[in-house]
């Protein structure tokens, strides 16, 4: 047990995919949708004031007039993207999660608004562009590996047209610095969030060098034992530009998140609005 424990929950190398996929998992997609849809909480999405400034912001900056056909890529449950159609977009959502697929499709329907959702992993899905503008928010490009972050600006820039527009944001080398390491465990012997089933959970916040930081949860249920692994890469100005770049971007103006606040060398995050 001791031996097994110990492999469980050692570091994994940075950048390993061995975590299981929790996207997909019919307990934990339901609580993924649960704290999407929490206002109080911004574990999954932004809070509601946040996310209209920000639809706001990007409507100035991007108006619907010149850049009318939007993809937003993980959209999920599709908060941004009900709030993009309102504003005067053509949106296209694309997200993994059937269960948040499902919920977005639903709610568009009831509201009356023609939003395209698609269900499917957008590194490999085929995007249906072209596109005048494209989104990628809540700092979901950090959390993949050096190839899924290429593979994905490389599909930006195939789905956007010539002088299309792409906005994301990420975690900045100043949460970096701050990031602290630590390790704890919980019994949960009526089920919670990673299973309905009892079991014990171990978490560890682990950094890495090259600026990446690791959420490692360790599930133990009497059957079996799962890990999952949520890994984030944070930037600088000068680091996303570099991928920026190297996709065939240019980079237009660096913000401080995605309501357009000025950037600061201690902001928590950054968001870039490129074109190509």
């Amino acid at each position: 047990m001791f031996d097994r424990l110990s492999g469980l929950l050692a570091p994994p190398p940075m950048g390993a995919s061995g975590g299981e996929s929790f996207w997909v998992d019919p307990h934990i997609s339901a609580q993924l949708l649960r704290t999407h849809l929490d206002p109080d909480t911004e574990l999954a999405s932004r809070n509601p004031a946040f996310m209209d400034e920000s639809v706001r912001w990007i409507r100035e900056v991007c108006p619907p007039e010149r850049f009318p056909r939007l993809l937003d890529l993980g959209c999920g449950p599709g908060l941004y993207a009900r709030r993009f159609a309102n504003a005067g977009y053509a949106v296209t959502g694309v997200d993994f999660s059937s269960r948040s697929v499902d919920y977005a499709r639903e709610t568009a329907a009831q509201e009356g608004l023609a939003i395209t959702y698609l269900c499917g992993d957008y590194l490999k899905a085929d995007l249906p562009g072209p596109f005048d503008l494209a989104v990628m928010i809540y700092c979901d490009y950090g959390a993949l590996n050096d190839e899924g972050r290429r593979t994905l600006m490389d599909k930006a820039y195939r789905a956007l047209r010539p002088g299309g527009r792409f906005l994301l944001d990420v975690h900045s080398l100043r949460l970096y610095d701050d990031f602290r390491e630590s390790r704890t465990w919980e019994a949960f012997p009526d089920g919670g969030f990673w299973t309905a089933e009892k079991h014990l959970c171990f978490l560890a916040n682990l950094k890495y060098p090259q600026h990446t930081t690791l959420y490692q949860a360790v599930v133990m249920t009497e059957k079996e034992s799962k890990s999952y692994y949520i890994w984030n890469h944070c930037f600088g100005p000068e680091g996303i530009r570099q991928e920026a770049e190297r996709a065939g971007f240019r980079v237009l103006k660096v913000f401080g998140d995605v309501t357009g606040a000025p950037y600061r060398e201690d902001s928590q995050a950054l968001a870039v609005l490129l074109e190509k």
